[in-house]
């Protein structure tokens, strides 16, 4: 298995390493976009076929990684995001399989049109060229955003949490191999390998103009410093203050059934619902159902004072508004009716999913259109908010700003474009 030298072994200071990691990218990102199409397919394969071999040896990686964070006294949510299971390994691979089987965006024709003069225009998608990706403890999202970039033709510098070193590694050889595998250069996938938070500022750089764009994803604190200190486009990946509105003229059933996996299915998910909004015409009769429920499953209510006047629970504070809990915590809001619910949304939320659940399709049409998040749903869970479940195989996270990327971001949102020019002779009068 192709394995990155660890740092400890280099004889360079670390600006010296990231700087040579910025060098063997760019070199690597020219070889794979010339690559074409076939060869990253037969690498994204061959990386799932590795993953798939190197189960045990990434079951025994992570082993140290959830003993250490344990010991550390790490949170469940973190200890769930972190753990690696065979399940986990094989959906890990298939999500790889999956983006192998994605068409390839590099080179697809975006618009086409002719000048009265003749000549023939076009827009042609094209690779970022170097992305650099900063994540916290998910090991798998080493595998998403390797694959990722290299369906798009790019390279990419990873740097994961401290707390998932030996997963992380363990995956990016897999990923190493399987490029070589194919007859590509190894490089185009690095993973760095310290936990030196310095390397980060070394990233935020842009490493001497070999790197193009950086991509964080993970807590409030890292994308702040990202944002702050980038000295390149950030594809801005804020936390996952999710909402959810139960309208007045929601199906019981449906909201109890919704709001229950928004909420718990995996409360260490960006998508994981934080608030839970109710109008107060259906809220003395269906709020005692839901919060029953929720209670049932282990999850605490912190609600506000009306919700409180409905049913006993623990009173909301104006932080539990704007915290991601990533734990089996929810915030209630009764609301007066929609302009309320949106309004809350637009004071509290982060732009990143939000749903409604009702009976009412013209309620619904104008929460589609007036919310402004990345996503933004009718009738059904914000677990969605994943990449996977947008038939994109895999994201690297979900975009919230405004330029370039929003939403979930795979593939084509890691390419960007070119103009094409034929004439025949002309020139400009």
């Amino acid at each position: 298995m192709t394995t990155q030298l660890p740092l400890a072994a280099h004889d360079a200071g670390l600006a010296g390493i990231m700087m040579a990691m910025g060098v063997a990218a760019r070199a690597a990102s020219a070889e794979v976009a010339k690559a074409g199409p076939e060869r990253r397919t037969a690498a994204l394969k061959a990386m799932a076929a590795r993953i798939r071999a190197a189960a045990p040896v990434l079951l025994e990686a992570n082993r140290h990684d959830m003993e250490a964070a344990n010991a550390k006294g790490i949170s469940g949510a973190m200890l769930d995001r972190l753990e690696l299971t065979p399940a986990r390994i094989e959906a890990m691979a298939q999500g790889v399989d999956d983006v192998a089987g994605l068409p390839d965006p590099v080179g697809s024709v975006m618009a086409t049109w002719t000048r009265p003069n003749g000549l023939e225009m076009s827009r042609v998608r094209g690779p970022i060229g170097v992305i650099g990706i900063i994540y916290e403890s998910r090991p798998n999202v080493t595998a998403d955003a390797g694959a990722l970039c290299l369906r798009a033709a790019n390279a990419a510098i990873l740097r994961g949490g401290s707390e998932s070193l030996k997963s992380s590694r363990a995956i990016a050889d897999c990923l190493r191999a399987g490029l070589a595998d194919a007859g590509l250069p190894a490089d185009a996938i690095q993973l760095v390998q310290t936990a030196d938070r310095a390397a980060v500022g070394h990233l935020l750089t842009g490493l001497g103009g070999k790197l193009d764009v950086v991509v964080p994803r993970g807590g409030k604190s890292l994308v702040a410093r990202v944002q702050d200190e980038a000295r390149v486009p950030v594809i801005g990946h804020l936390e996952g203050l999710c909402h959810t509105y139960i309208h007045a003229k929601a199906d019981p059933d449906k909201a109890e059934a919704i709001i229950l996996n928004a909420k718990l299915r995996r409360v260490g998910v960006c998508g994981s619902t934080e608030t839970m909004m109710i109008d107060a015409a259906i809220a003395p009769t269906l709020l005692p159902r839901l919060a029953k429920a929720l209670e049932a499953k282990g999850c605490e209510l912190r609600g506000d004072e009306r919700a409180r006047a409905i049913y006993p629970m623990t009173a909301a504070t104006e932080d539990d508004w704007t915290t991601e809990y990533l734990a089996p915590i929810l915030s209630i809001a009764v609301v007066d009716n929609i302009d309320a619910a949106m309004a809350h949304i637009a004071r509290y939320g982060s732009q990143h999913t939000d749903s409604i659940v009702t009976e009412d399709k013209s309620a619904a049409e104008r929460f589609l259109a007036e919310v402004d998040s990345a996503i933004v749903m009718h009738n059904t869970s914000t677990q969605f908010a994943d990449g996977a479940e947008f038939g994109m195989g895999a994201e690297i996270g979900i975009a919230t700003g405004r330029l370039h990327a929003r939403g979930p971001v795979g593939a084509e949102q890691l390419t960007i474009f070119k103009y094409l020019v034929r004439g025949e002779g002309q020139i400009r009068p």
